[in-house]
């Protein structure tokens, strides 16, 4: 059943070029114009309504309040400069004007007002203040004014933004860390495993810590450091963890942040990174993913341009150049070190590399525990269980595990993370969820179980397959069912015999399928595609087959033109067809060496198959259990040790 794992990493082309900058710069500047008029004329427009309702109370005439004070209509009259306020006896309000630079008495008389009458009207003169006379005064021409400054200061802004905006792509785009900060620090304490990758990291600690020991005896610290390793290995965490440790800044960029569209820009973004690092020494840069810039020049594939080359050239003159680079370290990493220019890794550039390998079964475990410190865990919990059930899996895969774990604790209501919670993300790390929706009918669910059963008794019995640990009927990810097989014991290297015995487990399935139904189904189409993969390696890259002999007819991977692959064939059509023939030759021995499994332990299958379907999960011990009462011994450790 299908337990392939892809990852697709799409980035979207760049658009426009420098002719659209100019044309999306401009358009912004026009629109940040038309909403300041806008806003101009919005507060014009207030401005007026509120001046307009201020004066619309109309004034009474000087005459009119003579007459008015003759009645003894009026009891209080005041007196701000020119303008007047009239206060009647029946509390009323009115305003008037007098004239300037006369008195409001003398007025009064000449318009026929007796003293005797004004004596009974109370008058009150206020002088208005300095500063409001001055600003009821100057605001109607001050408010435009204040408005046009603002508006020319905002335009300046946005144009002198713009420009800078436009010349700022060539600086650095680099994250850095500061050794001062607790909350971003890490330290060797915080990795676990990479035992030989720390000790030659160590050796650049110290150079950071006392460079006097090492310039003292005349020794040179490398200027680079390429780490190498599969992806999730921990590369990155690594380079964190070598100015954790030195307390130095830490600048880390990305390989792709170098290139733009603009010719010039990633080289200029070089400069500036090496600049910025130098004002800061000592310190260590951190290029990510070097191979996006770092790729072999002049071949015209693998998205090869001038302007990624220009900038490759450009470190390589930043580190080994004509200027001394003294206590600025630069770390890269990469999982294509197959594709790097010879030019990066001359002494002097990259002269030290680092690999760092896939985790052990002690190395998971450490890292397991770092991963679960702050959460809260069961009395069950084994790390060394969950260890042994990992085989291949890397630091980014068992974070991933332990976050899983956490999750599904959560998801029901616990407090603390159990053993049963890591054993189901183990599985759903490696295949994807349950999909509890994709409910099988029964004829589709006797055939997964006599598919995964086929899978299960094969490898049960062969001497060189990995024993079962688990054989299930329910979907996770893109699989009807899995069987999952786990060696006793980490492998770094595969025999010849193991490969033959791992395609016979393949076609367990597929010949189950075929013997029990009298006919086939998809479900054994990806076990078909990696037992042929698996055969062909063997005769063409490892030289397993005895007819072609100890040669290596194919490469590891094929060149790329255009985004097509084009296969690294280097030889001619008559050892083509006996390549197929030998791939033919193994597929055909390991299938009748499975067939004859699965005839000779017919019941066995059956009673697997049944059970399968009665209870959809079997774990190892009911599995052995199985095995045992149909007389099929299951393997043990010392069994595999005895084999080899």
């Amino acid at each position: 059943m299908p337990n392939n794992k892809k990852y697709n990493h799409l980035k979207a082309p760049k658009k426009g070029g420098k002719k659209g900058l100019k044309q999306s710069l401009g358009k912004s500047l026009w629109q940040n114009i038309l909403v300041t008029l806008l806003i101009f004329f919005i507060i014009i427009g207030a401005y007026s309504l509120i001046a307009e309702n201020g004066t619309k109370q109309e004034k009474i005439a000087i005459s009119q309040l003579a007459l008015q004070i003759n009645e003894r209509l009026v009891s209080e009259i005041v007196v701000k400069g020119e303008e007047l306020e009239i206060l009647y006896t029946d509390s009323t309000e009115q305003k008037s004007k007098k004239e300037s630079g006369t008195a409001l008495t003398d007025t009064l008389v000449n318009y026929g007002v007796s003293l005797e009458e004004l004596k009974d009207v109370k008058i009150e003169i206020k002088n208005p203040s300095g500063f409001l006379f001055w600003l009821g005064n100057l605001a109607p021409f001050l408010i435009p004014l204040l408005f046009i400054v603002f508006f020319i200061w905002f335009l300046s802004r946005q144009v002198k933004g713009a420009g800078m905006q436009a010349f700022s792509f060539g600086q650095s785009k680099a994250r850095m860390i500061d050794p001062k900060d607790k909350t971003q620090r890490i330290t060797f304490n915080d990795v676990a495993g990479a035992k030989e990758a720390k000790q030659e990291l160590l050796e650049i600690v110290d150079f950071l810590k006392n460079p006097k020991k090492f310039l003292d005896i005349g020794a040179r610290i490398p200027k680079g450091i390429v780490l190498m390793g599969a992806p999730g290995t921990g590369k990155t965490l690594l380079a964190r963890a070598v100015a954790g440790e030195a307390s130095v800044p830490f600048f880390s960029i990305s390989g792709s942040e170098f290139v733009e569209m603009f010719v010039g820009v990633g080289a200029s973004r070089v400069r500036d990174l090496f600049k910025l690092a130098k004002k800061t020494a000592p310190a260590i840069i951190f290029v990510d993913e070097i191979d996006a810039v770092g790729r072999v020049r002049g071949v015209g594939a693998g998205g090869g341009n001038d302007e990624r080359e220009q900038t490759l050239n450009q470190i390589l003159v930043e580190m080994d150049g004509f200027e001394p680079n003294e206590k600025v370290i630069v770390m890269a990493a990469t999982n294509r070190p197959d594709v790097l220019d010879p030019a990066l890794l001359r002494p002097g550039r990259f002269d030290r590399r680092v690999v760092i390998d896939l985790p052990d079964r002690k190395d998971r475990e450490d890292i397991l525990k770092i991963h679960a410190r702050k959460k809260p865990l069961g009395e069950d919990v084994n790390f060394t269980t969950i260890a042994e059930r990992t085989p291949g899996f890397s630091g980014a895969d068992l974070y991933s595990l332990v976050n899983e774990a956490a999750i599904l604790a959560a998801r029901e209501e616990r407090k603390q993370v159990s053993q049963f919670d890591f054993v189901r993300s183990i599985e759903k790390v490696m295949l994807g969820p349950e999909r509890k929706s994709h409910i099988l009918s029964k004829r589709e669910k006797e055939i997964t179980a006599y598919h995964e059963a086929g899978h299960a008794l094969v490898a049960s019995v062969l001497p060189y397959a990995d024993p079962v640990h688990k054989i299930s009927i329910i979907s996770r990810g893109r699989a009807a069912g899995y069987t999952l097989k786990l060696p006793f014991e980490d492998r770094r290297m595969q025999s010849k015999k193991e490969f033959i015995d791992d395609i016979a487990v393949s076609l367990g399935g597929y010949l189950a399928e075929k013997m029990i139904f009298d006919d086939l189904t998809t479900g054994a189409s990806n076990d078909l595609q990696v037992l042929t993969a698996l055969a062909r390696n063997m005769v063409t890259k490892y030289g397993m087959s005895e007819k072609m002999g100890p040669v290596a007819l194919e490469g590891d991977n094929g060149r790329t033109m255009f985004g097509i692959g084009i296969a690294d064939k280097k030889h001619s059509e008559k050892v083509s067809a006996e390549i197929d023939a030998e791939v033919t030759y193994i597929i055909d021995h390991a299938h009748r060496s499975a067939e004859h499994i699965l005839k000779t332990h017919r019941k066995a299958l059956d009673s697997i198959a049944k059970k399968l379907v009665e209870v959809e999960t079997i774990e190892r011990d009911e599995f052995e259990k199985l095995l045992l009462l149909n007389s099929i011994t299951p393997k043990k450790k010392q069994d595999i040790e005895h084999s080899e």
